[in-house]
C-alpha cells in the first residue's frame, strides 16, 4: 500500500500505507502496466548444497509502535497461523519453523533499521515484512546487503518493483498498478463505460492511468479524461473540466484524505458526480465523517486491496492467535509465509537467497495445490507446485510481484463511513 492514509482518522498514504481501517501506506512496486505473466520455467533439478543451517527462521517486521500500528497484529495473526500448520505438516526440510518477530514501527522513526539489524543478528533467513511501502523502500539496500529477502503482504508502491534491483523484494500484495485493471474490469460491468481519472500527477497517482486505460478499451469501455492533480491545482476548475467531458463515472486517486481529496469530492459532487458516479481507491478510501458534511458520500464507492477472509479461514486464525483483532491483510501475510516454506522445501535450503530463487516456482507453473500439506503431498510424485491461497492465485512474475490480486468493493453510507461490499479482481 503507499501511503499513510488513515481509515478511521487522518493521516497520509504516501507516508506509511493505504490500508482499509486505518493509515495504510501504498505499497506497490509494480510499474504503470502490470507486467504480463512470464512462461513458467519448472524447478531446477540440480542438487546443490545447502549454505543454510538446516533450521528456516522467519522473521517478521509488523509495525507494533506508531501510526500503523493497526496493521501489526493481524498480519502477525497470518503468520502465526502458516507457521503452525507448516510445522503440523513436519516443518521444513524436516526441522521446525521458528519465528522470530520484531517491531517495525512507522516511517517517522528508524525503528525499521534497527529491528532489521536485530532480525540479522538472530539469524532469520526470510522477512516477512514490511508493512509499509516507504519502510520497504528504505530497507532495500540493508537487505540486499544481508541477502535476506523481504516478502511484505500490504505495500504497494509502484516503485519497488524498478528499485529492486537484486531480487530481494516480493509481495503477495498487488501493486497500485493493478487497481486499474480491476476498476477497468468493473466499471464497464456496471454499465459506466466512459471513464474519467482525476489522480495526483505523482509515479503513484498515474500508476493506474494506462491500466485502466486499457483495460478499460479491452471490456468496452473508455478514459474520455485524465487530470494531473497538482497541489496548485483548483477543484472547481478541476470538476468543471470533468463535467464537460461528461463521463459515466470519475475516478478520484489522490495520495490521501487531506485538504485536496476533501476539497475534490465536494466539487465533483456538487458538479453531479457523487452517489454511484464516484469511485475512491485504495489511496484515499478513508472515514470522512468528521471530515465532511452528512450525506456527501451516500453511495460513494471504492477500492482497496486485500482478499476477503472467509469464515473458516477467520476460525484458524483465531485458533492460532485469539486475540487477534481484525483480518486486515491476514491472508496475504499467511500466503506470504506458505510461500517461504514452499520455496524452502523446493531449495532443499533455508539460506535466504536459495529461498527467494524458488518464490516463484512455488506459485506457478505446477500441480495447483491449496495447502503446505497438499502441496508437500505433491511434490511426493510432481517436481512442480502452484499454490493458490487463501488471498488468491498468488502467483509471481519475474519481478516478484503478483500478476492477479482480490480487491475489496467498499460503499459510503450518509456519515461518511463505508463498508466492504464485494470483491473485484486485478
Amino acid at each position: 500500500m503507499s501511503r499513510v492514509a488513515t481509515r478511521v482518522g487522518v493521516t497520509s498514504r504516501a507516508g506509511v500505507m493505504a490500508v482499509s481501517l486505518a493509515v495504510v501506506v501504498t505499497l506497490s512496486a509494480c510499474s504503470a502496466q502490470p507486467n504480463p505473466t512470464p512462461t513458467p520455467t519448472p524447478p531446477s533439478t540440480t542438487t546443490q548444497a545447502p549454505r543454510g543451517d538446516g533450521i528456516l527462521r522467519i522473521g517478521t517486521l509488523f509495525p507494533s509502535t506508531g501510526a500503523t500500528a493497526f496493521l501489526g497484529e493481524p498480519e502477525l495473526a497470518g503468520v502465526k497461523t502458516a507457521i503452525a500448520e507448516i510445522n503440523a505438516a513436519g516443518g521444513v526440510n524436516g526441522k521446525p519453523v521458528v519465528l522470530v518477530s520484531d517491531d517495525s514501527g512507522d516511517a517517522s522513526t528508524q525503528t525499521a533499521e534497527a529491528s532489521f539489524a536485530d532480525l540479522k543478528a538472530k539469524g532469520v533467513d526470510v522477512i516477512i515484512g514490511p508493512s509499509s511501502s516507504v519502510l520497504a523502500q528504505r530497507l532495500l539496500t540493508l537487505a540486499e546487503q544481508a541477502r535476506i529477502p523481504m516478502i511484505s503482504p500490504s505495500a504497494t508502491y509502484p516503485q519497488l518493483t524498478t528499485l529492486d534491483t537484486a531480487g530481494v523484494f516480493f509481495r503477495t500484495i498487488p501493486s497500485t498498478a493493478l487497481q486499474g485493471v480491476a476498476l477497468g474490469k468493473l466499471l464497464p460491468s456496471m454499465k459506466q463505460r466512459s471513464v474519467a481519472v482525476v489522480a495526483s500527477s505523482d509515479q503513484i497517482g498515474q500508476s493506474i492511468v494506462r491500466p485502466l486505460d486499457e483495460t478499460l478499451t479491452a471490456n468496452g469501455g473508455r478514459l474520455v479524461t485524465n487530470i494531473a492533480l497538482t497541489a496548485s491545482s483548483d477543484a472547481a476548475a478541476v470538476a468543471a473540466q470533468v463535467k464537460a467531458a461528461a463521463p459515466d463515472a470519475v475516478v478520484l486517486d489522490t495520495p490521501d484524505n487531506g485538504a485536496q481529496t476533501t476539497a475534490m469530492i465536494t466539487q465533483l459532487v456538487a458538479a453531479g458526480f457523487g452517489g454511484a458516479k464516484l469511485w475512491l481507491t485504495s489511496q484515499n478510501l478513508a472515514d470522512y465523517s468528521q471530515a465532511l458534511p452528512v450525506n456527501t458520500l451516500t453511495g460513494v464507492r471504492g477500492l482497496l486491496e486485500g482478499a476477503d477472509s472467509s469464515a473458516a479461514f477467520r476460525a484458524r486464525v483465531t485458533a492460532a492467535d485469539p486475540t487477534v483483532p481484525n483480518f486486515q491483510y491476514t491472508p496475504e501475510a499467511y500466503d506470504a509465509t506458505i510461500l517461504v516454506a514452499l520455496a524452502a522445501t523446493l531449495a532443499h535450503d533455508d539460506a535466504g537467497m536459495r529461498v527467494a530463487a524458488q518464490l516463484r516456482a512455488a506459485s506457478v507453473g505446477g500441480i495447483v495445490c491449496t495447502s503446505y500439506a497438499e502441496c508437500l503431498d505433491v511434490l511426493k510424485t510432481e517436481p512442480a507446485i502452484d499454490y493458490d491461497g487463501v488471498s488468491g492465485p498468488v502467483n509471481l512474475d519475474s519481478a516478484g510481484d503478483v500478476t492477479t490480486a482480490n480487491y475489496g468493493i467498499y460503499s459510503y453510507t450518509a456519515d461518511g463511513k463505508y463498508a466492504r461490499t464485494g470483491t473485484a479482481v486485478g
